[in-house]
């Protein structure tokens, strides 16, 4: 195991206020409709859930899962695998994809062209963190909790070879 040093980045405080502003405003973007919010595993788990209950809406789940990492890697490989679909049918839903963090784009730019040609109403793309620097396809998340700089983070979802998804906090990684 690789030795790994933590230090907290985004407390749980900060990600809680974050998620229940997020959540007001899909509740008033979406007022009066229902809404199917889309959770990418597996690091997307945590997130979707807490956002789930500050929407005052009607809110379906579904989750999908994609990969564009392979084992240790803390950069993607550019090639997005689609490993489990979503269990729900598409046509006139709103759909929100719930992500983690969006750094390339090339994931959700994969998943909004899968989804899309299963005929939404809307698709609109939430997003705990994003970093733009690291952006390569043309992709804006609609919903966007913090933007950070290009960092390793990982806790509240977010992991490094499948540990420290359980963090409250969100952590900066520094490999030693």
């Amino acid at each position: 195991m690789d030795k790994v040093k933590l230090k907290s980045f985004l407390s749980e405080k900060e990600i809680k206020e974050k998620v229940k502003e997020i959540g007001n405003l899909i509740t008033r973007d979406f007022e009066g409709e229902d809404v199917l919010l889309v959770g990418v595993l597996k690091g997307a788990w945590i997130f979707l859930s807490d956002l789930a209950r500050e929407i005052d809406l009607n809110v379906e789940i579904s989750f999908i899962s994609v990969s564009s990492y392979v084992g240790k890697k803390t950069v993607s490989s550019g090639v997005v695998r689609l490993l489990c679909d979503i269990d729900k049918p598409l046509d006139g839903r709103n759909v929100i994809i719930i992500e983690d963090i969006v750094d390339t784009g090339l994931t959700l730019s994969y998943l909004k062209k899968l989804l899309y040609v299963r005929n939404p109403n809307t698709i609109k793309v939430c997003t705990l963190l994003d970093k733009p620097s690291r952006r390569l396809a043309n992709i804006t998340p609609d919903y966007v909790g913090f933007s950070i700089p290009d960092e390793f983070v990982v806790g509240y979802g977010l992991d490094y070879d499948g540990l420290y998804r359980n963090l409250k906090d969100i952590c900066k990684v520094n490999f030693t």
